[in-house]
């Protein structure tokens, strides 16, 4: 492993990152300007590096597509990908379940995450505990991932019913779905971190692409991989 990085003044791009973590480096895009995103994705395609951009907009990608029409976007989740080579493949599936519609764009942050790393995401969404017989329909397939990843707004319950129904471990991810006093996703993060079933690890707010990362990161552990 060489520890190593590319300096542009503005940004330093770890390059060498899946060295280290078998995960490569990813682009936050908020607060970065259209020629600044570009210029991070030039210099990755000269390394030979695919890379994933999160919260992405579409202004931001059609800007960078006119110079890189490799690049592939996500409209609903706002990930932006560019891949060079063969995309890897991990040998596990990963179970992401949500508590309704207004969960999709932070499920499909994750679903796109943990695709874009090779392993397997079993979408199963709209399985919120108000209408809990929808969640206990869909435990056969549940039970079939490595990992499962909950997430759910309003009071984020699903997490726990979901830790007391299987073996595998699960990641909340707390959404910014509800009324007033859920404080923009501050209640249900409670919730998952208060859980009284065991085996639950908790994401910050809307954060689907950091649950993708850590459900692959098990998944690479689980089934022996090296990087």
């Amino acid at each position: 492993m060489t520890d190593s990085f590319t300096d542009l003044d503005f940004a330093k791009l770890d390059i060498s990152r899946a060295g280290r973590t078998g995960m490569n480096e990813t682009i936050y895009c908020p607060g970065k300007t259209k020629d600044q995103l570009l210029s991070i994705l030039k210099t990755f395609k000269e390394h030979k590096q695919s890379v994933l951009g999160t919260k992405c907009s579409e202004e931001q990608f059609h800007f960078i597509r006119q110079t890189l029409p490799e690049v592939s976007y996500e409209a609903a989740s706002k990930i932006l990908r560019m891949e060079n080579g063969p995309r890897p493949r991990l040998p596990g599936k990963i179970a992401i379940c949500t508590g309704g519609t207004a969960d999709l764009p932070i499920a499909e942050e994750a679903a796109q995450t943990v695709d874009f790393f090779g392993a397997e995401a079993l979408r199963i969404f709209d399985v919120g505990i108000a209408g809990i017989h929808r969640l206990i329909s869909k435990l056969d397939l549940i039970h079939q991932a490595d990992v499962v990843i909950a997430i759910a707004g309003m009071e984020g319950a699903l997490a726990g019913v979901i830790a007391g129904l299987v073996e595998s471990p699960v990641i909340a991810v707390p959404t910014s779905v509800g009324y007033g006093a859920s404080f923009q996703g501050l209640a249900p993060l409670l919730t998952m971190l208060n859980s009284c079933a065991e085996g639950v690890s908790v994401v910050n707010i809307d954060n689907g692409f950091g649950a993708g990362v850590l459900a692959c990161r098990i998944i690479r552990k689980i089934k022996g991989l090296q990087k």
